[in-house]
């Protein structure tokens, strides 16, 4: 037989470790060895086993006191001639609880894939699903908030003959004889281990006790559908795609069981003159040869209203103006993003004899001008083409 280990080395701390180093110690080397992240390799497992036997000892005041004392003679009785024994680990809740602090209320079965599902272990009602609906807003109710009443056809909701319980009116509910009234019961897993995992009963949902005269209303589910309106705030600066969860507003759990959660996933309607990016928002305004050339002061519409802007001399065509705050609010924090002004100049399709004249005499002008040919010999009307040729 193959002389043991130091159990400090096998987990690679001093002697003078304390509880948390033990069990960093042990968790660190744990993930690596374990045999289902390991799948056919003998010498993780047998690495894992060491592991395991070393954390017993180790992770247990009387137990090290004396392999401090006497060495692994202390606890050979523990172990006895064939070595470690995973039902002999008396600390397999606190094994667990080391993997499910780092991983979640799962945390070992998350980890490593194990079968079954592991619930809490406190007994109670199974909790009734969430229900999901789609809300449609527009953009304005977006800049604003809105409240809303959305409107629940298929929901299921306490049983109105029963109260929930599922029972008839009188009777009484039995404990439930799979789970003796625990709402749980452990199953042997398969593997190098056999692991046993506790899950919620099946015949009692984890209620730990059963319906035997069930209401003839809801057939001793407690449960019946029905329409319901709720009521919600949308807070300004939603996005579209975002979900809003309002807690126990969803389907009714069996039992009398809590109820699930109601997911509002938003969408954003599309608007006629506004384009989103973020929190800001886009309008494309039209503006005419002579605004461009000269400026102006135009009116431009924004989500709460028409606001006058001034457009700079000598404007050129796509260039972008921001009026500061006329955007979407911020959802998480203050203020809001600005309007994004897009000018685009506007030709002319076809022109009157007055306003062919007009044009005729600005070619002229702007030809014998050397403000109106820029760099390059090419004119502004050049420019302004082949602008609109794009």
């Amino acid at each position: 037989m193959a002389q043991k280990r130091d159990y400090y080395e096998v987990l690679g701390i001093e002697r003078t470790a304390n509880d948390d180093a033990v069990k960093k110690a042990y968790r660190k080397l744990a993930l690596k060895y374990h045999p289902d992240r390991n799948p056919g390799d003998k010498a993780a497992e047998e690495k894992f086993k060491e592991l395991a036997e070393a954390y017993e000892v180790l992770s247990d005041p009387e137990k090290r006191q004396r392999y401090d004392r006497f060495g692994h003679q202390g606890v050979q009785d523990q172990f006895g001639q064939g070595g470690f024994q995973w039902q002999n680990f008396s600390h397999a809740s606190e094994f667990e609880d080391i993997f499910s602090s780092f991983f979640g209320s799962r945390g070992f079965e998350d980890l490593f894939g194990g079968g079954g599902t592991r619930t809490s272990r406190r007994r109670g009602a199974q909790q009734g699903s969430d229900v999901r609906v789609s809300l449609s807003l527009p953009l304005e109710e977006i800049a604003t908030g809105v409240e809303k009443r959305i409107r629940l056809k298929r929901v299921q909701v306490r049983c109105p003959t029963c109260n929930g319980t599922g029972g008839r009116e009188g009777s009484k509910p039995t404990t439930c004889v799979a789970c003796g009234g625990s709402g749980q019961v452990r199953r042997m897993q398969g593997g190098f281990f056999n692991l046993v995992t506790v899950v919620t009963c099946d015949r009692c949902n984890g209620s730990g006790q059963v319906v035997t005269d069930p209401c003839p209303t809801c057939r001793g589910t407690g449960l019946t559908g029905d329409e319901r309106t709720v009521s919600v705030r949308i807070p300004a600066g939603v996005a579209n795609g975002n979900t809003m969860r309002l807690r126990g507003q969803g389907n009714a759990g069996p039992h009398g069981g809590p109820a699930g959660d109601l997911l509002i996933d938003i969408h954003e309607e599309e608007h006629p003159l506004f384009q989103r990016q973020d929190d800001d928002v886009v309008y494309e305004l039209p503006i005419s040869f002579s605004q461009a050339a000269l400026g102006a002061d135009v009116e431009v519409p924004t989500l709460d209203g028409k606001v006058r802007m001034k457009v700079p001399p000598g404007t050129q065509s796509g260039k972008v103006l921001r009026l500061r705050g006329k955007g979407i609010p911020h959802m998480n924090g203050y203020g809001n993003g600005d309007m994004l002004v897009r000018l685009h100049v506007w030709t002319p399709v076809k022109l009157n004899s007055q306003e062919r004249k007009v044009f005729e005499e600005l070619a002229r002008l702007e030809k014998n001008s050397e403000s109106g040919t820029p760099a390059g010999g090419r004119s502004f009307f050049d420019k302004v083409r082949d602008a609109f040729r794009e």
